[in-house]
């Protein structure tokens, strides 16, 4: 019997980028919730997607060279990957391109308008441009925008606005009589002190300076501002109407259960959102929930620094549920996380291959041993069967308490107590120890009894949040993902049923060494993403003058290789001459080179470099050259050392 629906949303993902690693924490730590209320017998909607208007896209597609539908098609259609990669288990992923969402945008823009809540105005302010806002000079920080630090400028266009005062005092009330409105209560604390209190502004809801965006239809120069059209997406996509035929859907799902978002955009979650829902007579969401940020390591990520970390990516070394328990587990409730490639093998190694898989083999491997894979329970407890029992059996309210409060965190912590519990119950009883003993025979058979339910019991509560470790497990142990109901029932798992006589290993242990090579792959990657040149639209190409035709015998005589700067000087009295050691295999040569004004001896050393190694001897300056590298030169005389486009050893032959 169903205990009725539940509705939650994350924030649609801006689409003016592949999402990092922090922004994908927000859809797995959403799947999590959403996993755990169906499980639990709820009607679950869980509704995620891509927010696609606003004058960035139009400046990133026009940088690209292509139309911002073509841009943003390619980036929805990644950030999509990304959470099917991520096994998330959404009912919707609503696109605010989609034509049943931008018509209701000009049907509730109309409504509002037509009410007196909407008027026709100018702006002149500062804006930012990457969050979409005005802001004062007193709401500016150092100068800069308060949201994201970035620069801003002075705008004035005409504009339409929203009478954000008019709800203001209805809005105050609603929170403070509704604590659980706005978590964690910090966020509560912020918005009230920072924006409510002090009085709001009315906002500024359309634009005139760029057109990717829901147009006004009823006064064409103008678009739809991101926010109004973004945040509307939670009713629009399960079937709002604006004049008043909204789907049955809609009646049935709204208002949402729960807005799941990122703590920087609290404000127009609780703020903004709100007072629309007002305006249109329509409930408010019972909650919002402004989590914490993953940051990466100092929490700078950038791509010229190679420290952008990208979930596909983790997830193609590590494995989904590796990820999915990382972000899980180490995000805190209210303060910001850390990851890195070091932390994600530490956990790895610990928790997932040490206390998990580790357990879940152990436990097989002697069932087969000893009893040829058959689990039966011939009922010799002893006490400290007892306190293996009651950790299982109290786990999941302690899991559903977090859940509910939303401390995620806690509550994997809570799956793994059992884990670990039984861990120690193996050392308590020593399985190895019965087995010497026929006579104990039945106290070996009840304590792997004991092990293998305990388990089942731990694989179901934990697969609302490493679904497909917990469904190996359950594989294994030659049974299925039991019932909430169930969890407190202790026993429950078949007498006679046989194990698999082929454990499979569900998280192998990391060598730091091969994770380190893979970060250091990926981050040289980033960085010539970075340094790669930008494409110009028109043909540079240079005209060809060609020299004599040779024989293959001829080009045959030349020697390239791959070889690697390990020293380079300045050649005395020379203006234009550098001296390399290039090692090239286990020997070293030393290479004069005409290109002192287009590199520093410094940032020679370390390069991968094209050598022609078999050209005589040479003297230059006073200095033996004993090769030469290959450069490309362009019509102005610029040069550019040839490099391998992939990493190749010292001594590679170059074919």
């Amino acid at each position: 019997m169903s205990k009725g629906k539940y509705y939650l949303t994350t924030a649609i993902a801006y689409t003016s980028g592949k999402p990092h690693i922090g922004n994908s924490y927000e859809i797995v730590l959403a799947d999590s919730v959403a996993r755990f209320k169906r499980k639990d017998g709820y009607d679950v909607f869980f509704q995620t997607g891509t927010d696609e208007h606003g004058q960035k896209i139009e400046i990133k597609a026009e940088e690209a060279g292509v139309s911002p539908k073509e841009f943003v098609d390619s980036v929805a259609g990644e950030i999509k990957d990304i959470c099917d990669c991520l096994n998330c288990s959404y009912d919707k992923f609503i696109r605010t391109t989609d034509e049943d969402h931008e018509k209701q945008v000009q049907k509730i823009f109309k409504k509002l308008y037509d009410k007196g809540d909407i008027y026709k105005g100018a702006y002149e302010g500062l804006y930012c441009t990457p969050c979409e806002s005005f802001w004062t000079e007193s709401q500016l920080v150092d100068g800069k925008c308060p949201d994201c630090g970035r620069e801003v400028k002075p705008a004035k266009e005409e504009a339409y606005f929203f009478k954000m005062s008019k709800y203001a005092d209805r809005l105050i009330e609603h929170i403070n009589t509704h604590p659980e409105f706005i978590q964690p209560v910090s966020r509560k604390n912020e918005m009230m002190n920072n924006f409510l209190l002090p009085g709001l502004q009315d906002l500024c809801v359309s634009r005139t300076s760029f057109k990717w965006g829901i147009p006004v239809d009823f006064d064409d120069k103008h678009v739809v501002y991101v926010w109004l059209d973004a945040l509307t997406n939670y009713i629009t996509g399960i079937g709002y109407d604006a004049e008043g035929n909204s789907s049955d859907q809609y009646n049935k799902l709204w208002p949402a259960d729960l807005h799941l978002i990122g703590k920087d955009i609290v404000r127009f979650h609780t703020i903004y959102w709100p007072i629309f829902l007002m305006a249109l007579d329509e409930p408010l969401p019972k909650q919002v929930f402004g989590h914490p940020w993953l940051l990466s390591g100092d929490g700078k990520m950038s791509k010229s620094k190679g420290n952008v970390i990208y979930a596909d990516d983790l997830a193609k070394f590590f494995g989904v549920d590796a990820v999915r328990y990382f972000l899980l587990h180490e995000m805190p409730f209210e303060n910001d996380g850390s990851i890195t490639w070091n932390l994600m093998t530490e956990r790895v190694n610990t928790d997932l291959a040490n206390v998990l898989g580790n357990l879940v083999n152990r436990t097989i491997s002697m069932s087969n041993k000893y009893f040829n894979g058959v689990v039966e329970n011939k009922g010799c407890d002893e006490a400290v069967d007892e306190d293996l029992k009651n950790v299982v059996i109290s786990a999941f309210d302690k899991v559903s308490d977090k859940m509910d409060a939303l401390k995620v965190a806690d509550a994997i912590t809570e799956v793994f107590s059992i884990f670990k519990r039984c861990n120690k119950y193996i050392d308590e009883t020593e399985p190895w120890v019965l087995a010497k003993d026929e006579a104990k025979s039945d106290r070996l058979a009840t304590v792997l009894y004991n092990l293998v339910e305990a388990i089942s019991i731990g694989a179901s509560i934990l697969w609302p949040f490493l679904p497909e470790t917990a469904e190996k497990i359950v594989s294994q142990l030659n049974t299925k993902i039991r019932e909430f109901d169930t969890l407190k029932e202790f026993g429950l798992y078949p007498c006679g049923k046989k194990v698999t006589d082929k454990p499979e290993i569900l998280f192998a242990r990391l060598d730091i060494k091969d994770v380190l090579a893979e970060a250091e792959r990926i981050a040289e990657i980033q960085k010539a993403e970075v340094a790669a040149p930008v494409e110009e639209a028109e043909d540079d190409s240079m005209e060809v003058t060609l020299k004599p035709e040779i024989e293959y015998g001829d080009f045959d005589k030349l020697q390239f290789v791959v070889g690697e700067i390990i020293k380079c000087e300045e050649v005395p009295k020379s203006k234009k001459l550098l001296c390399s050691q290039v090692k090239v295999g286990k020997e070293v040569k030393q290479i004069v080179s005409g290109i002192k004004q287009h590199y520093s001896a410094e940032e020679m050393v370390g390069k991968k470099v094209m050598v022609l190694l078999n050209l005589k001897p040479a003297t230059l300056a006073g200095v033996v050259s004993e090769g030469m590298l290959l450069c490309a030169e362009d019509a102005e005389g610029n040069l550019s050392l040839m490099t391998p486009e992939k990493k190749m050893p010292a001594g590679a032959e170059i074919c």
